[in-house]
């Protein structure tokens, strides 16, 4: 008969499994293992103090309430801790510790009943028995401007959020909508706007809602007949953030409950900040009423970060969780996560996590095997097209421009660059290397490789910029 602590846990972990993604799931989730529970108190055990510490930033509060729907209000979570898993002659040692979590910011409050024109409103984030109403925010306090890293992916995005933070409803950015692909940081922006206001206006009433959230709450209050309460209700709100606008598409009615709620809003001088996978000119399904006022403020976009940015994102990420690791694991990692923000985190999640189970000093060799999930395939053979790719990206010189003959210095240069590379990272021979750029002799193959080496000798930038390629070129190889 299973004992009654493995069922808790595994009725946990059946609801956990559906709100996180797998990857962190696996990551995360699948090592911990319930050891006790006693008089509510649920005891489960981690691999290592950094599982712990991670556990309590980031999953503190889904942990909470998964064992409150199990167990009741009085439920609560206590770690071992892993210290050394010992041997053959020695037990494991462990230490416990209780849960704690971080204390969020104070929510808003209002005082309750109340009444617009006599009319009595419904909070449908009540929580009953109180008489003065706490409204929860439904922000993440872990999202704020520190760790949104400054890019030119989205230098526009992040200043314009700070001006509406520092002047909520009193700037031309309203609303502000913040748009880009999956794994950018739109979340992560609006509610650092979110904390950011709560820090300097700790007056004013915010709500972080989501669109599938505020339409599931339109359909419940039209059972009950009650949609202008609902409609009132989000009239009373000062800075109103909405994510994923484009989900509207699909609910006509709910649409028709924002553009009252938009434009009273809008009026009253309060500040919208809204979410979307794409620019408010290609949402297709929302109403062109809506649409006509989602430009009324500044939409700006979000674009994959480039190589330097992805640095400085695993360096500040690093530097939070108390770590380090070799700088080539750094680029590595940067130059072959090509997608996202989310997952240039999750692979460093996921080192991490490895580095601690296996408790093994994280490098290269680590890195390759544990993130073969998420770069590409390692020990590649650079071609001669890819280094010319690399290097016209780099001097921003247009490839056919590398091909014609022309004396202009930055593509005669960028030519014998891309020529001395292709030399020493590919096992061409010096006449096809020269057929690669419009047929050009095996002399003239000669000739760059030595002016490169000369150059580099000589021109101290112009050695920097030929290291800086070589090792792009490098982590392009591995």
């Amino acid at each position: 008969m299973e004992k009654a602590f493995e069922k808790v846990w595994s009725n946990c972990l059946e609801i956990i499994k559906d709100i996180v993604e797998w990857q962190h799931f696996k990551t995360w989730f699948e090592p911990i293992k319930p050891v006790a529970l006693k008089e509510k108190v649920l005891t489960i055990q981690v691999p290592s103090q950094f599982f712990y510490e991670y556990l309590e930033e980031h999953y503190v509060s889904l942990l909470a309430k998964t064992l409150k729907r199990e167990l009741g209000k009085e439920a609560r979570l206590e770690y071992r801790i892993m210290v050394d898993s010992g041997n053959s002659k020695n037990k494991p040692l462990t230490m416990d510790v209780p849960g704690h979590g971080y204390r969020p910011y104070p929510n808003n409050e209002m005082d309750f009943p109340l009444a617009i024109n006599n009319h009595k409103v419904t909070n449908p984030f009540v929580i009953p028995g109180l008489k003065k109403v706490q409204i929860d925010s439904q922000l993440n306090n872990a999202y704020i401007f520190d760790s949104f890293i400054e890019g030119d992916c989205n230098r526009v995005a992040r200043r314009a959020g700070k001006t509406v933070a520092e002047k909520p409803g009193a700037t031309s950015f309203n609303p502000l909508v913040v748009y880009g692909g999956v794994g950018l940081g739109k979340t992560h922006l609006a509610q650092a706007i979110g904390n950011e206001i709560k820090r300097m206006h700790p007056n004013k009433v915010v709500l972080y809602v989501s669109s599938e959230k505020f339409i599931n709450q339109f359909i419940d209050h039209s059972k009950n007949n009650a949609i202008n309460d609902f409609i009132h209700f989000y009239q009373l709100i000062d800075i109103l953030i909405i994510d994923d606008i484009q989900f509207f598409n699909r609910a006509e009615k709910s649409q028709d409950a924002f553009f009252s709620i938009f434009n009273h809003l809008h009026q009253s001088g309060k500040q919208l900040v809204l979410t979307s996978d794409k620019s408010p000119k290609d949402l297709e399904g929302v109403q062109e009423r809506l649409l006509s006022r989602f430009r009324w403020g500044l939409s700006a976009d979000l674009q994959n970060p480039d190589y330097e940015t992805k640095i400085e994102i695993l360096e500040t990420k690093m530097k939070q969780d108390g770590f380090e690791m070799p700088k080539e694991v750094v680029k590595y990692i940067a130059y072959n996560i090509n997608s996202n923000v989310r997952e240039l985190e999750g692979a460093l999640i996921s080192l991490l996590a490895q580095s601690s189970l296996n408790k093994r000093e994280i490098d290269l060799e680590l890195a390759k095997k544990v993130l073969r999930n998420f770069v590409k395939s390692s020990s590649k053979e650079i071609t001669i097209d890819a280094i010319q790719k690399m290097v016209c990206e780099y001097f921003g010189v247009p490839y056919d421009k590398l091909l014609q003959k022309t004396r202009k210095r930055e593509i005669v240069q960028a030519r014998q660059i891309t020529m001395f590379l292709s030399k020493a990272f590919t096992k061409n021979s010096l006449k096809t290397i020269g057929e690669h750029f419009g047929g050009r002799d095996h002399t003239t193959v000669i000739h760059s490789c030595q002016t490169v080496k000369d150059l580099m000798d000589t021109d101290t930038l112009f050695k920097e910029s030929v290291l800086e390629l070589q090792q792009k070129v490098q982590l392009a190889a591995m």
